[in-house]
Order: structure tokens, then C-alpha cells, then sequence
């Protein structure tokens, strides 16, 4: 067995072994489950049963209840939908089991893609629909996702973004310096229904439950009061589609485990770690035919690109190009993050500085650190420390609005009436005073912690010690 065959074994050997610790893991959930196992260990037919059981609907409306979200095409808010269920549960579980249950239509959302590049469709079901959707996906999880494999990151329990960029370092750490950065064109558009049904069939018996899948699958969409059917796609919005992107991506994972590749995939995010370029336009190749073939979805040549890992982002990181590379923000990250909370000082012009930091800023900053907290560089934290200081004092500056007003404060900043006056009436623009020397002065670091501004910088110190 020459080196080549002998990696490949391995890899397959190790992804074996993790479908296994898997199954363990999920053998509680399985057994006590209603739907109780059928012959080869697949789930017996009565599957609806343990969707609509008391404990499982519970934990799904703890769980939509939980996730808030906007009313459907009925208009009807979490609260009216509780309500609802008081009185109508019993008739919608009757259609369940009988599987003559129809789904409502989505209601077509578009929202703005990172960077300004289009607009992402997304469709929101009924509040109704999303408890089903919910209760669904805790009864299947556990069947599929034990196969699932060890290099799937996005949406499953007890993965998160966090390990797939740890995988990807390790990867580039071990000698492969490429990457094949695989972008589908319109995933969750382009699915194609016939495809991922017969990837469901596989382990659900129970053709009530194929039915409602289907059904939701080809729910129409509304937009500005029109519904359209759909032929194709599982619309983003509801709590089921997760677990179908990954069912069907699931084939993709094998065939990668197959040949041997080092991978890491979070959702249609897919990165292939090589040894060459070569190599890696011959993987891009190989593997875009497959999917084009065997899946029916499309890859995105314009997207998709093999260069070096430090040269591409993958789910908002980077890494830097030295032997052993070191996590770090993306460059298009930085700049993402710098939009969003423009849009948030443009709303806190006239507000209480102090409590628009406390209530509006800091919550944004927070969840942005918690999620870049892998970051190992820096630098680019103290950056973003100093442009939100200077972007607090732009506001600080444009309340301050005439010449006489700016006077007064800069004076009772502890500056000196001759630098006070000529720095109030110097004729220049808000944002070139909240660089000068004369607010640095009056609104010095200390002046921000006292209002509470979170420290980007010290904080990433404060959660890489924990």
C-alpha cells in the first residue's frame, strides 16, 4: 500500500470512528424515542407519532417561543399563536397524524448580503409552521446526524464556527498550504427536491412525514401579496432547513472522505485543504462535476478559487502565512463590522452618550468579540478601539453644534481658553476635529471607560485567559 492509499485509509478510518463516538452519543435519544427502531435499525414507520408527542411539541414551542422572530403570511405574532393553540392543537394534530396536514406559504423576505453584494431571499413560515418545522427537526436529528461527518461544523449540536476555523489552522499547519474555497451558487435556492427526498427516504420510513417534508418543500412564497409555487430550493428562514442542507451536503462529505481530502464544511461553506495549486484546480475540477452530476447543484466559478489560506476568508477569519499560522479577523470582516455600526451612530446622534453606549454600542461589541475571540493578531483590535473612540467623539462634536457651545466644553474639558477658541472656530469638519489633538485631550481613553465603552482589546486579553 503505497503513502497515498495508506492516507486515504486513515482518513477513513478516523471519520468511521467519529460516525461511531456519534452513535453512542445519540443511542439514548434513539431508544426513547416513540418511533422505536425497525428492522436494519432504522426508525419504524409510526415517526409522526413521536413528532406530535407532548414532551417533543413542548420543547419545540419552548424553542420558537425562545427564538422570537416575525409573524408569517397570517400575520399572526407568537403570543396570538399560543392562543391559537389552545383551542386548535388538537384539530392540527389530527391532521398530522393523518397526514393531510398543508403548510401555509412562506412569506418572501429579502435581506442585504455582507459586503453589499445582492440581496439574500429569505422565507418566513407561519409561527404554526415553525413549531412543526422545530418539532420535526428534534425527532430526526438524532437519527441522521450520528452519520454525519466529523468535518460537518455548521448546525449541529455540539459543533459550532469556532472548531471548523480550529480545523482549518490545523490543516494549513500540517503542510497544506492551499486551499479549494468552493462557494455554491443560490444553495438554498437551487436544491433540487427529488435529490434530497430520496437522501431523506433513507433512514424515515414513515410516509406521513416524507409527505409534510415534501409539502414544505414545495410551500409556496409570498411576495408583495403574490404566492408563486416553488419547484426547486428549500427557502431560508425555517427551522428545518438546516438539517436538509446538511443531509443532502452529507453525500459531498463522504465523497470528500472518500478520496481522502481534508476538508471543512459549515453549511455550503466548503474548503479543501492541499498540498499544491495543481492539486488543488484538479480537486476544484473533480468535485464540481460531482456536485453538478450527483447532486445537481452549482458551483460558483466566479466564487469559488484556489489560493493560499491567508489570501481567502473563511466564516468571517482568516490566518496569517507563517509555517505555524495564527487565527485572525478578515480584512472584509473589519470592514462589515465598520458598516453596521455606522448605521448605529447615524442613530445615536443626539442621544445620552453615556447611555447609548450601555444600551445601543456595547451589546454589538460584545457579540462581535465573543465571536472573533479566536483571533490570535492583535492589531486590528486596538485599531478598532481608537476608530470607535474617534467615532464617538465625531458625535460628541456635531451635539456640541455652534462655535460658542464647542468653546465652553473644550474649557470645561480642562482645556485652556486660547487652544479652546481656536480649535472651536477652526472651520474644519466634524470628523477631522474628532481625530485633532484638542478632543484626543478633552475626551481622553480614561473619559470613554468611565461611560462604560467596552475595550475591544482588553476584553479578547480578558476571554483568551479564561
Amino acid at each position: 500500500m503505497d503513502h497515498k492509499q495508506q492516507k486515504m485509509s486513515d482518513n477513513a478510518h478516523a471519520a468511521a470512528k467519529g460516525r461511531e463516538r456519534n452513535s453512542r452519543a445519540y443511542a439514548a435519544v434513539l431508544s426513547g424515542s416513540s418511533a422505536g427502531p425497525g428492522s436494519c435499525g432504522r426508525p419504524a414507520p409510526e415517526l409522526m407519532e413521536a413528532v406530535v408527542g407532548r414532551e417533543n411539541m413542548i420543547a419545540a414551542w419552548k424553542r420558537v417561543k425562545g427564538n422570537k422572530g416575525a409573524p408569517g403570511v397570517d400575520g399572526m405574532t407568537i403570543k396570538q399563536a399560543g392562543r391559537y393553540l389552545e383551542s386548535n392543537w388538537t384539530a392540527i394534530k389530527e391532521q398530522l397524524l393523518k397526514g393531510s396536514y398543508q403548510p401555509q406559504p412562506v412569506r418572501g423576505v429579502e435581506i442585504p448580503k455582507p459586503g453589499g453584494k445582492g440581496m439574500r431571499q429569505l422565507g418566513i413560515p407561519t409561527v404554526i409552521d415553525r413549531l412543526i418545522q422545530q418539532a420535526l427537526g428534534q425527532v430526526l436529528t438524532p437519527m441522521f446526524d450520528p452519520d454525519f461527518s466529523e468535518n460537518s461544523y455548521g448546525f449541529r449540536p455540539g459543533r459550532s464556527a469556532h472548531q471548523a476555523v480550529g480545523q482549518a489552522r490545523s490543516y494549513a499547519a500540517s503542510g497544506r498550504r492551499w486551499v479549494v474555497d468552493m462557494d455554491l451558487e443560490k444553495f438554498f435556492d437551487r436544491v433540487n427536491h427529488d435529490v434530497l427526498m430520496s437522501r431523506v427516504a433513507r433512514k424515515v420510513r414513515d410516509k406521513r412525514v416524507l409527505k409534510l417534508i415534501g409539502r414544505y418543500l414545495r410551500a409556496g412564497m409570498m411576495t408583495s401579496g403574490v404566492a408563486s409555487q416553488r419547484t426547486e430550493g428549500t427557502p431560508q428562514g425555517g427551522p428545518l432547513s438546516p438539517l436538509l442542507s446538511n443531509i443532502l451536503l452529507d453525500d459531498l462529505d463522504k465523497e470528500l472522505e472518500r478520496r481522502g481530502h481534508c476538508f471543512c464544511r459549515y453549511a455550503d461553506d466548503c474548503n479543501i485543504y492541499v498540498g499544491s495549486r495543481i492539486g488543488g484546480h484538479r480537486v476544484l475540477a473533480s468535485i464540481t462535476r460531482y456536485l453538478e452530476t450527483k447532486l445537481k447543484l452549482r458551483v460558483n466559478h466566479a466564487k469559488s478559487a484556489v489560493d493560499r489560506p491567508w489570501n481567502r476568508t473563511f466564516l468571517g477569519y482568516s490566518m496569517t502565512f507563517h509555517k505555524n499560522p495564527r487565527s485572525k479577523v478578515s480584512a472584509p470582516s473589519v470592514q462589515r463590522f465598520k458598516a453596521s455600526l455606522r448605521s448605529i451612530f447615524r442613530m445615536g446622534r443626539g442621544r445620552n452618550i453615556g447611555r447609548f453606549i450601555r444600551e445601543t454600542l456595547n451589546p454589538r461589541l460584545r457579540g462581535w468579540l465573543n465571536y472573533f475571540r479566536l483571533s490570535e493578531v492583535k492589531g486590528v483590535f486596538k485599531s478598532l478601539d481608537q476608530w470607535l473612540r474617534r467615532r464617538l467623539r465625531n458625535m460628541i462634536w456635531r451635539q456640541w453644534k455652534c462655535p460658542r457651545t464647542r468653546r465652553k466644553k473644550l474649557i470645561g474639558r480642562g482645556l485652556d481658553e486660547h487652544r479652546a477658541s481656536k480649535s472651536a472656530y477652526n472651520g474644519r469638519g466634524a470628523w477631522w476635529n474628532s481625530g485633532a489633538s484638542h478632543m484626543n485631550a478633552a475626551l481622553p481613553c480614561r473619559y470613554f471607560e468611565s461611560c462604560g465603552l467596552v475595550s475591544l482589546l482588553t476584553g479578547l486579553r480578558m476571554l483568551q485567559k479564561q
